[in-house]
């Protein structure tokens, strides 16, 4: 948070987020926090699509020492409440757009404790010239600095605690494996209330350059900033990036940080082609560049500077459970228990002989077919690799026999579908017969959530 005043200070007419400058946002941020500060409430929610007023009402509500609880805008009003209640939030800061989601709280006797505020508009924040700042910038490494539900849209969430030595230590180590320029302007599509969209912020006040926020993606809107040269670095999901991929022509890109889920081989390949600077990277703590160790495209990465990753009880070919441990790594889920030790990924891997880490699945999408272990990503790669197909998934389906089988689920490019028996066919020059999928299913899309990732369990045959 310092980094802010101290961008306010050194270089006050510098670009920070959008066109305004770090003197424009500092200002913008003591503004919002003075009207914070007579809030009686040791966390604070927020609610809003991508925007600059949201970046300033988020680091407001930091500055004065609030846990900002950043709230899916995806959410039903059931689920939002049903996240203040078990967090013990009663005010929610919102942006003017998200005002008809909580108006409900008004007459619901369940939140009739809840207090909403509106945020200000960008005019009227901007227009106040005082310039007073009495605020404490020491931030404690182990205070909360904000919450992320994870699975929000299930109702079944847990709630990650994001602490400032966390961010402090992943700011550094992603300077030092990114490196900066002062011309770096850095796009942010992935939502701010995601940790995705929070780190750009984060990671861009503290190198002391620039930020543009879209309110969402806008793919006509994105590729003009690509080929105006106006952004140099850029935070993807796969989905995305396949999409915008095919209509780059010219960039001058220094970053596209990709991460989130599974990156189709087909995809990193069509990048390379165009010398797109891909940067693989893995739960906030491993990182490279593909352009750079081409060899190892079909990795995740080594881990950035202070962490290390360890591999949990490997078998004979030395893959088992990716295990963390490192400054970065959280100490446990809101309301859980501490995590003892070192943190389980959930994800199924190895790491080869010169440190790079690589991913089989996650650990829950594992299929045990017969008990032979079937890796989801792998048949996904290979099916990525025909031309007609746009997305795929492959899921378990229970069977009476093996216990498990694979199914797939794939949408094709408009217009170039292939029948069911010629991907089965294909696949079979490739695989052993165990790992071939027992069903094919054609959709037009596959389910997706805000960040993008793919909603296996709403899948059904």
């Amino acid at each position: 948070m310092e980094w802010l005043r101290y961008g306010a200070q050194h270089y006050p007419n510098r670009k920070c987020i959008n066109e305004y400058t770090y003197n424009d946002i500092y200002r913008g941020v003591l503004h919002v926090a003075r009207n914070l500060l007579p809030l009686d409430a040791s966390r604070v929610a927020i609610l809003s699509d991508n925007s600059v007023t949201m970046a300033m009402y988020v680091l407001a509500a930091m500055l004065v020492h609030k846990e900002v609880l950043l709230l899916n805008v995806h959410l039903k009003p059931k689920e939002i409440i049903n996240q203040l209640d078990q967090l013990g939030v009663t005010t929610v800061l919102h942006s003017k757009e998200r005002r008809n989601q909580l108006s409900h709280f008004v007459d619901s006797k369940a939140s009739n404790s809840i207090v909403t505020i509106e945020f200000e508009t960008l005019e009227r924040i901007l227009s106040d010239l005082v310039v007073e700042d009495s605020f404490d910038w020491v931030f404690v490494d182990t205070d909360i600095a904000a919450i992320m539900n994870t699975s929000a849209t299930t109702g079944q969430f847990k709630s990650v605690p994001l602490r400032w030595g966390q961010i402090k230590a992943h700011v550094q180590a992603s300077q030092e494996v990114l490196g900066k320029t002062e011309q770096d302007n850095w796009l942010m599509v992935l939502p701010l209330f995601h940790v995705s969209g929070l780190s750009i912020l984060m990671r861009s006040l503290y190198n002391g350059t620039a930020v543009t926020i879209l309110p969402k993606y806008d793919e006509t809107q994105v590729l003009k900033l690509i080929e105006s040269e106006q952004i140099n670095m850029m935070s993807l999901v796969p989905t995305i990036l396949t999409q915008l991929e095919p209509h780059i022509t010219h960039h001058a890109l220094r970053v596209i940080l990709l991460g989130g889920e599974f990156i189709p081989m087909a995809l990193i390949e069509a990048c390379e082609k165009k010398s797109l600077p891909i940067y693989k990277t893995f739960s906030q703590s491993v990182t490279f560049s593909v352009l750079e160790y081409p060899h190892k495209r079909e990795s995740v990465g080594k881990p950035l500077p202070g962490m290390q990753v360890c591999i949990d009880n490997p078998d004979t070919d030395g893959v088992g459970e990716i295990h963390l441990t490192g400054p970065m790594v959280m100490t446990g889920y809101i309301n859980k228990e501490p995590i003892d030790g070192d943190f389980n990924t959930d994800d199924i891997g190895y790491i080869d002989e010169d440190g790079f880490v690589y991913i089989l699945n996650r650990r829950k999408d594992l299929i045990i077919s017969g008990g032979e272990n079937i890796y989801p990503k792998e048949l996904e790669d290979l099916v990525y690799t025909l031309p007609s197909v746009k997305e795929c998934v492959v899921v378990p389906v229970p069977d009476a026999k093996w216990g498990q089988v694979p199914a797939l689920f794939v949408a094709f490019h408009d217009g170039k579908s292939l029948p069911p028996e010629d991907i089965l066919a294909f696949m079979t020059d490739f695989l052993a017969k165990y790992k071939i999928p027992k069903y094919v299913k054609a959709l037009t899309a596959l389910p997706r959530n805000g960040t993008g990732k793919i909603l296996r369990n709403e899948l059904k045959l």
